[in-house]
């Protein structure tokens, strides 16, 4: 059996707690305010049932949710854990404070991981006693229906502990990608921001509209990048894979580059798109998108796991 300990009961512990439940590991969650905790006990209660048919878990339920026990005091929760996931807030003095007292509480041989989306472990366990066994595992929310991981080290972080942490993210379905070194945004957000910036020019530029954008990706380049990368689908592109893609189109996309200059996300650009999305998405339509959403994924998750890689 591994012992997993989950800090923060927000939205990213209550999913990581899924996770690592219908894995099968035990699961011990907290959070510094104890309704936090009830209430994600019963937020994963809800999930599961529809987890359960989409064909996303092995267990029934409710064996799932027993797996998942909520903690009185942070020390409870980590003394017996293999592994810990923090989902703290993002902000670097509060990770400073909680990563002083996991080190202080866990045992020597645990490693400590941070769901963090931009602040480097660097950031808040340089001062750290067990500084060489804390790394960032930083997720894709939902992580029970998004299973990329992104493994980012600190300098300092001993590479048996980023082994271990993808061995656990393997066992427990996600699938990790290490990043090798401290980058701002790690990759992940690196590679949507590059989407996004040039998304935002030809949004400015006026050269598209918002609606029809969102289709060149839904319709267009997300259909293979839901099962290819961009490196295998250029390479797929051309008869002589990748290199005689990299001849044909190289002239291309070097003009191409030429003219995309970061752009300034400003008040009148950014009011401008957003209300786009709120003429095609009613603000109070939000959270029933979001659970349409979910339930998209699940069905796109359920078909790739019956595919062939």
């Amino acid at each position: 059996m591994t012992n997993v300990a989950v800090i923060g009961a927000g939205l990213i512990g209550r999913a990581w707690s899924i996770v690592f439940a219908r894995a099968g590991f035990d699961v011990a969650l907290w959070d510094q305010f104890p309704q936090q905790t009830t209430q994600a006990k019963a937020y994963i209660a809800d999930r599961l049932p529809e987890l359960y048919a989409a064909g996303l878990l092995h267990d029934e339920p409710q064996a799932v949710l027993d797996r998942i026990r909520p903690m009185q005091s942070l020390w409870e929760t980590v003394r017996n854990a293999d592994y810990i996931q923090e989902n703290g807030p993002e902000r670097v003095p509060v990770k400073q404070s909680i990563f002083i007292e996991l080190d202080r509480a866990a045992r020597p041989d645990a490693v400590i991981a941070s769901s963090s989306s931009g602040i480097p472990a660097s950031a808040f366990t340089e001062d750290l006693k067990g500084r060489a066994r804390c790394l960032i595992a930083h997720p894709v929310n939902p992580p029970y229906l998004v299973p990329l991981v992104e493994i980012c080290p600190a300098p300092w972080t001993d590479p048996a502990a980023v082994e271990f942490t993808r061995d656990i993210m393997t066992r427990a379905g996600q699938v990790p990608a290490t990043v090798k070194k401290e980058v701002d945004g790690f990759a992940l957000n690196r590679l949507q921001g590059a989407l996004l910036a040039e998304a935002f020019r030809l949004l400015a530029d006026d050269v598209i509209s918002p609606a029809d954008l969102d289709a060149l990706v839904k319709h267009g380049l997300g259909l293979r990048w839901s099962f290819m990368g961009p490196l295998e689908t250029i390479d797929l592109n051309a008869p002589g894979g990748l290199e005689d893609y990299c001849n044909r189109y190289g002239p291309l996309y070097a003009t191409m580059q030429q003219q995309m200059m970061p752009l300034a996300w400003d008040d009148d650009l950014v009011g401008r798109l957003h209300a786009a999305r709120r003429a095609e998405l009613p603000a109070n339509m939000q959270a029933v998108r979001q659970e349409w959403r979910d339930r998209r994924l699940m069905a796109l998750l359920a078909h790739k796991a019956s595919q062939p890689d």
